[in-house]
């Protein structure tokens, strides 16, 4: 049996309140359950039954030394609709001072953030396979510079991104 899709991430937090407020305010996430200690949250039109899972350590835990000196989980991935919501987004992450960069991959348009004890993760934004050109596959092996004008410019406000990384049928 093959694996289909991630069901859902867990992260260790110093402060659950304080990550969760980051996930519901900044990220549109929403609180399904939560205990002392613990909170679950889903992304809007999320049919899992949780997406992220923050489970608290307390504020004298170390930031994680994983990619500088251990190995460990480097960011996970949210993937978001149109275009509007991903360039609202690079807003709300500049003005909060959580975003850290931003870059295409080709098929891929991506924003770096860092959520209150500096996890970091990526929201993307996908070609839809239909509208790709072979300049946009081309690109996929490289990292280069952002211009979200230039993408809402090529594709629109209100395109919807495609699911998961994008292929031709």
């Amino acid at each position: 049996m093959a694996i289909q899709r991630l069901n859902h991430a867990v992260l260790y937090v110093r402060d659950v309140d304080q990550s969760a407020r980051f996930y519901t305010d900044v990220l549109g996430f929403h609180v399904v359950s939560e205990f002392p200690g613990a909170a679950f949250l889903q992304a809007d039109g999320s049919t899992n039954d949780h997406d992220l899972g923050l489970f608290q350590i307390g504020s004298e835990a170390r930031a994680s030394d994983a990619g500088r000196g251990t190995v460990g989980l480097y960011h996970l991935a949210w993937e978001v609709d149109t275009l509007g919501e991903f360039e609202r987004l690079a807003g709300v992450l500049a003005d909060g001072g959580h975003l850290v960069g931003s870059s295409s991959h080709g098929t891929t348009k991506s924003l770096y953030g860092k959520d209150p004890d500096g996890l970091e993760f990526e929201i993307a934004w996908i070609i839809p396979a239909h509208l790709l050109t072979d300049d946009d596959r081309g690109a996929r092996a490289g990292v280069h510079p952002l211009d979200i004008a230039a993408e809402i410019a090529r594709f629109g406000r209100d395109e919807r991104s495609g699911v998961g990384i994008s292929s031709p049928a």
